[in-house]
């Protein structure tokens, strides 16, 4: 097994609702993840750029006040481009894709979601990313 795989993955959570952010966080830690947290674009733009070790995952709202979660995570990939994507939205994914919100591809965890809903999306990113890798 390689070191990587032996490490907790990381997992940056973006979401302008801090209670919900917590919440996200507190669920992740609990299942063995490592988190880090932002409350809006900019602040996530920043750790991308400043935390020192890997970011496996970014989980991000579709709406983000100012920026919608995907131009972020255009922007984050761009300084991380081995970082898989998560979006949370209120929005059905076809009508996201619809707005050119997101790609067809993307992995959208619609709300409200359960802990298990979100953890299979990561799971499923982790997963391709090992495959990729």
């Amino acid at each position: 097994m390689s070191e990587a795989s032996q490490e907790r993955p990381t997992v940056l959570v973006v979401d302008d609702e801090e209670d919900l952010r917590d919440i996200m966080r507190r669920m992740l830690e609990r299942r063995g993840f490592a988190t880090l947290v932002a409350g809006d674009a900019d602040q996530a733009v920043g750790v991308c750029r400043e935390h020192p070790g890997p970011i496996d995952v970014l989980v991000t709202d579709l709406g983000l006040p100012g920026v919608s979660g995907g131009d972020l995570a255009r922007s984050a990939s761009g300084l991380r481009p081995e970082m898989g994507v998560v979006y949370i939205s209120g929005l059905p994914k076809d009508i996201a894709v619809s707005k050119g919100l997101i790609a067809e591809d993307s992995l959208l965890v619609k709300k409200p979601f359960t802990s298990d809903l979100l953890l299979e999306a990561l799971r499923l990113i982790l997963a391709e990313k090992a495959a990729t890798a």
